[in-house]
C-alpha cells in the first residue's frame, strides 16, 4: 500500500501553453512511498520478498518517483489516467505517439511534447518508477529498493553478463556489471562473434566493484563479450511491480490522490513501449493488476512491440534491461509460455495458460507490433498454438495488430541511414495506427464501444508463412533474411519447440497482411522489419530491431502513378479506409494527404 505521497515541485508545462480545448496542463514532481505486507498473498509472488529487511510493523518498504502532467482546470482534463510505463528509466511517450524529440526525460517546452496529442485528448499522464537500477539522471524515473540478504549476510551468486559494442547504443569503452562483484575467484571474461561460435577467453581488468574493461584494446563492433562473476547485493526487483500497482490504484482511490490529480479518476489507462510493453504483459500475467483490496488497478492496457515477451526481473539476480533478439542477449530469459491471451496447452510442459487470468483483475488489452517483432520477437505466437499449427481466437478483452513495414523502434523522422546494417533502415512510422487504437482502447474502456477486430497475418487466408518462404523480390544488393528469431522452452535444450512465423508480401515486397497505412497501401518504396549485419559487425546476423528500406526507381514510380493528382486520390481512398475502420484519426490522414500533395518523387 502507499504510505506518503511527497510533491517537491508543482510548475506550468510549455509557459502555460495551451494544449486545444484542454487548454494549459502543469507538471508534478515528487516521489511516493510505500510498503508491503510480505506475507499478503497479493506479495508473496516478489522474488526476495521473504529476504528482504522489514521495519518495525513487519513490512517491507520502497520508495518511487513519480512525475505527473496534469490539466491546469481539472475540469477540462476528461478525468482518466494514462499511465507510460517507463523504459530504463525513459519517457518514451512523446517522442512515439506524439511524433517529439526522442530522449526528453524532462519535457518543459512545447517542442518536447511534440503534436501534443495526450495532452490534447485530456488524460492526466503519469509516470513513476519500477526498476531499481534505472538511471535517475535528467529526472529518470527509478525505485528505492531493498537490498535482498540471508539473514543479514550479503547474498552471493553467479552472474553472467553480455555486453555487445555499437548496436543497441553507442561504442562501448567499459563494461558496467549488473551487480557488485563479491570477488575475483573464478571470474572470466569470454568474447565470440556469434551465438553459436565457441567463448574465447580475453584478458581484463578491473575499473571498480561494478565496473570492467578489456586490458588491450576496445571491444568489437558487434561481438558478443560475457562477462562470469560472483555477484552480490541482490535488489528486490519485484517491488516494482508492487509499486506501480499500488500508486495507480491510489491515484485512482484514495480521497486524498485529488491533491495530485487535480480531481477525482475513472479510469486508468497503461501504455509501454518495447520493455514497457513487456512489463506490461508481465504485471498481468503475474497477478499485479489487482490491489491489495481485491480492485483493478489498470482498466485498458496498450502494449506496443513487446512481441510475445516478458522480463528478465523479478527473480534473484535479474537483469530487466536484457532483451533477447536473434544477435544478442540470446540466453537472457524472455518469452516463455503462455504467449497469447488465448488459453493453451504448451506441447513441452503438458501445461495450460493464458496472459490473462480470467480472475476479474485482467484489463482491456490490445497489443500492437511491428514487422520486426514477428522476425524476432515471435509475435505469430500470439495468435497461434505454440507449434504454428493453427491459428487460435483470442478473448473478447484483447485484439492484437501488426503494423505493416514498420520496425521495432518506428517513429517519426526516423532515418534511412543504414548504420551497421546492409540494408538502408526502415522510416516508416507507425505512430498514426498506434495513437489510433489507443483512441479506441480508451473508447472501449469508458463507453464499451469495442475496437477494430484483430489484424495480423493468419495461417487459414495462408498470409503467415515460414520466414524463407514470404515471396520478397530480387533487389540487386539487398541482404534477405530468411529466418526468425528462436523462441525456444528451457527444457527443451537446443531443439526449437515453437514454430515463429512472419507475413507473406506482395511483389513489391511489402507485407500483404495487418494494418496497411498508406505507405504501405500506396507505396513508393518495400520496407521491412529485418535487416542484416555489415562487416566489421558479425556480416549475415539479423540486425538487433532495424528494418529495411528498398525505394522504387523513378521510372518504376511514373509506370504505378500517372501524375501526382492520380497518387493523391489513391491516398485519399486509402486513408478514407482506414478512418472508416476506426485505424487511424482525421488528423493523421489529414497529414498524409498533405504530404501527398507534396510528394516530389511522383511527377506533376
Amino acid at each position: 500500500m502507499l504510505v506518503s505521497v511527497d510533491i517537491q515541485k508543482v510548475e506550468p508545462l510549455a509557459d502555460g501553453a495551451s494544449f486545444g480545448e484542454v487548454g494549459a496542463y502543469e507538471r508534478v514532481i515528487g516521489t511516493a512511498r510505500g510498503e508491503v505486507d510480505p506475507k499478503d498473498p497479493a506479495n508473496t509472488g516478489i522474488a526476495l520478498i521473504d529476504k528482504a529487511p522489514r521495519n518495525a510493523r513487519g513490512m517491507v518498504e520502497y520508495t518511487t518517483d513519480i512525475f505527473l502532467l496534469r490539466p491546469k482546470d481539472p475540469a477540462r482534463g476528461n478525468g482518466r489516467i494514462l499511465y507510460e510505463v517507463n523504459n530504463r528509466g525513459r519517457k518514451m511517450l512523446f517522442g512515439n505517439i506524439a511524433d517529439g524529440p526522442q530522449g526528453v526525460n524532462d519535457p518543459k517546452t512545447m517542442a518536447d511534447c511534440g503534436n501534443g496529442f495526450p495532452m490534447r485528448m485530456g488524460w492526466t499522464i503519469v509516470w513513476s518508477g519500477w526498476d531499481p537500477d534505472a538511471p535517475r539522471a535528467n529526472l529518470g524515473l527509478a525505485l528505492t529498493a531493498p537490498v535482498a540478504t540471508e539473514n543479514g549476510q550479503p547474498i552471493v551468486q553467479w552472474v553472467r553478463d553480455e555486453f555487445v559494442s555499437g548496436t543497441r547504443g553507442g561504442a562501448l569503452e567499459a563494461f558496467k556489471l549488473s551487480y557488485e562483484m563479491a570477488s575475483r575467484d573464478g571470474t572470466k571474461l569470454t568474447v565470440r562473434e556469434r551465438q553459436a561460435d565457441p567463448p574465447q577467453d580475453v584478458a581484463w581488468t578491473s575499473i571498480d566493484a561494478k565496473s570492467v574493461k578489456l586490458a588491450d584494446g576496445k571491444p568489437k563492433p558487434g561481438y558478443i563479450y560475457e562477462f562470469a562473476y560472483r555477484g552480490t547485493k541482490p535488489k528486490v526487483q519485484g517491488l516494482g511491480f508492487a509499486a506501480t500497482r499500488d500508486f495507480v490504484s491510489w491515484l485512482k482511490h484514495d480521497p486524498q490522490a485529488g491533491k495530485v490529480t487535480g480531481r477525482p479518476i475513472t479510469h486508468a489507462l497503461a501504455i509501454g513501449f518495447s520493455q514497457a510493453g513487456r512489463y506490461l504483459r508481465h504485471h498481468v500475467s503475474y497477478g499485479f493488476n489487482r490491489d491489495e483490496q481485491g480492485r483493478t488497478v489498470f482498466d485498458g492496457i496498450h502494449s506496443h512491440i513487446a512481441g510475445v515477451g516478458r522480463l528478465y526481473f523479478n527473480t534473484p539476480f535479474g537483469q530487466p534491461a536484457r532483451t533477447n533478439t536473434q544477435h544478442e542477449d540470446h540466453d537472457a530469459p524472455e518469452a516463455w509460455f503462455p504467449f497469447s491471451t488465448a488459453m493453451l496447452e504448451d506441447p513441452v510442459s503438458r501445461s495450460k495458460g493464458s496472459v490473462l487470468r480470467g480472475d476479474g483483475s485482467d484489463p482491456l488489452l490490445i497489443e500492437t507490433n511491428t514487422s520486426t517483432e514477428y522476425w524476432q520477437k515471435g509475435a505469430s505466437l500470439l495468435t497461434t498454438d505454440p507449434l504454428g499449427t493453427k491459428d487460435v481466437a483470442l478473448p473478447a478483452n484483447s485484439r492484437a495488430y501488426m503494423i505493416a513495414g514498420t520496425q521495432h523502434g518506428g517513429r517519426a523522422g526516423a532515418t534511412i541511414d543504414p548504420g551497421p546494417n546492409v540494408n538502408p533502415r526502415n522510416p516508416h512510422n507507425p505512430m498514426p495506427a498506434v495513437r489510433a487504437l489507443l483512441v479506441a482502447l480508451d473508447e472501449w474502456v469508458v463507453s464499451g464501444q469495442l475496437p477494430p477486430p484483430s489484424r495480423v497475418p493468419a495461417l487459414s487466408d495462408g498470409t503467415l508463412v515460414e520466414p524463407d518462404k514470404i515471396g520478397f523480390p530480387a533487389i540487386e544488393g539487398a541482404a534477405v533474411v530468411k529466418r526468425t528469431n528462436v523462441v525456444g522452452h528451457p527444457a527443451a535444450g537446443p531443439e526449437r519447440v515453437y514454430r515463429t512465423l512472419v507475413s507473406r508480401v506482395d511483389p513489391d515486397g511489402n507485407e500483404v497482411a495487418g494494418i496497411r497505412l498508406p505507405d504501405i497501401a500506396v507505396p513508393l518504396a518495400a520496407y521491412t522489419g529485418w535487416n542484416e549485419y555489415k562487416a566489421p559487425y558479425p556480416v549475415g546476423e539479423i540486425a538487433d530491431r532495424d528494418g529495411s528500406y528498398f525505394a522504387f526507381s523513378a521510372t518504376r514510380i511514373a509506370q504505378r502513378y500517372r501524375n501526382r493528382a492520380d497518387y493523391v486520390a489513391k491516398i485519399q481512398d486509402a486513408v478514407d479506409v482506414l478512418k472508416k475502420d476506426r485505424l487511424l484519426l482525421q488528423e493523421d490522414a489529414d497529414k498524409y494527404l498533405e504530404k501527398a500533395r507534396n510528394e516530389s518523387r511522383v511527377n506533376p
